[in-house]
């Protein structure tokens, strides 16, 4: 399967907006899914030993999702590394920084580019719009603040910039892959992603908890699964975010959703064009790579034995261990997976992350800092701009140089020629 969708990239989608590539935003509900995931399950852990020592690796990661949630609800924002791109561009970087940095999947890159700069890019856009209002598209339809802006001047001029680059590079190089793998980790690629001018007040774009790069993709995608299989196993911490080998055949879009994307985004990020704090409607992360992604890996094959009702709402109860020890082998339940959706997550399907109190919103963000986050940490968007001033940002994710992106880019201008 892997082999054959290898290189494919349809070009063939309908326009839509940033509402198609989640089923919360578009109004879809996570249905029961077909029986083939109850096989696909008993698959995945048909191995003897994977199901002996799956209670104990089970037990082992909500013992550290415990103890992980805990520190996030006592640090909240300060647990984010901020680094000056001075740093980056000299190399003076200490490994506990960038150790840092990996553990929590997710970086504020200070001073990259000049305040002005970027404010001068907003303005323009703004204007942009202002002229092409009529065919202009964007979230929410009735009055846009997530624009279908791909290739304006200032989004062209902001992936371009040296310093964005320079940030990219260094970001792609803290991945590694093996040696016969279609990936050049040192050539950062121009990605057209879209942009966001969210308004003081506005509460339409809640974008709750989610992970991007798909969602049953990565259990039902042998090539893709490789990237998570370790986490099944006692050997659970060995698991490694940061290996690209199994990523670049992956199949993050089996279902060719209307919002999904098969370019592998090592590290997804955006560009401030704006003064931004908590509660400005600004990004939250969850700040542990491992635990989070070791936790929603396991979590389609546990159950619990008794609901938070049953147990008269008593929420320790609920979440303690003895009540979430019985393999779930039997139901093709893949908690909140939507086929052609991203991965959200929530209170009700993912509760141990205690995502109502750990989801952590960056700290203050300026004009031309940049932030980018690992492609598996679970993030959202604050449901609410309760600031004075815009919430702004150009996505600019970081992206190697592949066979798949060639093939996408190729694609993309042939068809921009024909246009």
């Amino acid at each position: 399967m892997s082999s054959i969708n290898k290189y494919n990239n349809d070009s063939s989608k309908s326009g839509g907006d940033i509402s198609d590539a989640f089923a919360s935003m578009a109004g879809v509900q996570a249905g029961q899914l077909p029986p083939r995931f109850t096989e696909l399950k008993n698959r995945l852990v048909s191995s003897p030993a994977v199901r002996e020592s799956m209670l104990d690796t089970w037990k082992e990661v909500l013992e550290g999702v415990n103890a992980v949630t805990e520190t996030i609800r006592q640090k909240g924002g300060s647990m984010i590394p901020q680094i000056p791109y001075d740093a980056i561009a000299s190399g003076s970087l200490t490994p506990q920084q960038i150790q840092e940095l990996k553990t929590v999947g997710t970086v504020i890159v200070k001073g990259a580019v000049p305040q002005q700069e970027a404010l001068q890019w907003k303005a323009r856009i703004q204007e942009y719009a202002k002229e092409n209002k009529d065919l202009a598209r964007g979230f929410p339809v009735e009055n846009p603040q997530v624009w279908e802006f791909y290739h304006s001047k200032s989004q062209m001029e902001a992936r371009t910039h040296p310093n964005v680059l320079g940030t990219q590079a260094f970001l792609l190089k803290q991945w590694h892959a093996s040696d016969n793998t279609e990936v050049d980790l040192d050539t950062p690629l121009c990605y057209f992603d879209r942009l966001r001018i969210r308004f003081p007040g506005d509460a339409k774009f809640a974008l709750g908890p989610h992970i991007d790069g798909g969602s049953v993709e990565r259990w039902e995608d042998p090539t893709y699964w490789q990237c998570f299989q370790k986490l099944l196993t006692p050997q659970w911490k060995e698991h490694d975010p940061f290996d690209a080998t199994n990523r670049i055949g992956a199949i993050m879009d089996m279902y060719k959703g209307q919002g999904a994307c098969n370019v592998f985004r090592p590290w997804q990020g955006w560009l401030s064009m704006s003064t931004t704090r908590a509660n400005e409607g600004t990004l939250q992360v969850f700040p542990n790579v491992l635990l989070s992604s070791a936790y929603w890996v396991l979590r389609p094959f546990f159950k619990p034995s008794q609901s938070l009702q049953q147990l008269g709402g008593d929420k320790d109860k609920y979440l303690a261990f003895e009540n979430w020890s019985q393999l779930d082998l039997d139901s093709p339940n893949f908690p909140n997976s939507v086929p052609g959706r991203g991965q959200e997550l929530n209170l009700d399907s993912h509760p141990h992350l205690d995502l109502a109190r750990t989801m952590t919103s960056l700290p203050l963000v300026e004009p031309g800092d940049q932030v980018y986050w690992h492609c598996d940490v679970i993030h959202a968007v604050e449901s609410r701009n309760a600031g004075t001033g815009d919430s702004s940002v150009m996505y600019i994710p970081a992206v190697p140089l592949t066979v798949n992106k060639c093939v996408h880019d190729l694609l993309f201008l042939f068809v921009s020629i024909l246009c």
